[in-house]
C-alpha cells in the first residue's frame, strides 16, 4: 500500500502542477516558488506532515516537500538554537537536495549544449 499512496500523492501533486500550466500563464519558473512556498505553508500549519507520513516519498520528492524540508529544518532549528538555528536548521535539511541540483546540473551543462528559449 506504501507504493500505491506514494504514486497516488505524487500523481496527484504532479496533477495539481499540470493544471496550474495549462490554465494560468505562469511560467515555469513561478510554478515552482508557489509548489515550494506552499509545501512550507502547509507544514507550518501542520498540515502537509500527515501527507508525507501516508505518502512517504510520494510527498516528500515533488517540489512541495522542498518546502516541506525547509519549513521542518527551521522550526527544529528554531527550538534548538533560536533565530540563527531557523537559518541553519533549513539549510542543514536542504543541503544534500541543493548540492545535487547544483552538481547534476553543472555536469548536464557540460555534456549537452543548453540553450535557452527566444
Amino acid at each position: 500500500m506504501e507504493y500505491l499512496y506514494a504514486f497516488l500523492i505524487g500523481g496527484i501533486i504532479c496533477i495539481i502542477g499540470q493544471i496550474i500550466m495549462d490554465t494560468t500563464k505562469l511560467t515555469a519558473p513561478r510554478i515552482l516558488v508557489l509548489f515550494v512556498v506552499s509545501g512550507a505553508i502547509l507544514t507550518c500549519l501542520g498540515l502537509y506532515e500527515p501527507i508525507v507520513n501516508l505518502a512517504k516519498n510520494g510527498a516528500t520528492v515533488p517540489l512541495p516537500g522542498f518546502g516541506y524540508s525547509l519549513a521542518k529544518g527551521a522550526m527544529e532549528g528554531a527550538s534548538n538554537d533560536g533565530f540563527l538555528g531557523a537559518i541553519t536548521g533549513a539549510v542543514k535539511n536542504t543541503a544534500a537536495g541543493i548540492t545535487a541540483a547544483v552538481a547534476f546540473g553543472y555536469l548536464i551543462a557540460i555534456l549537452f549544449s543548453p540553450k535557452s528559449k527566444r
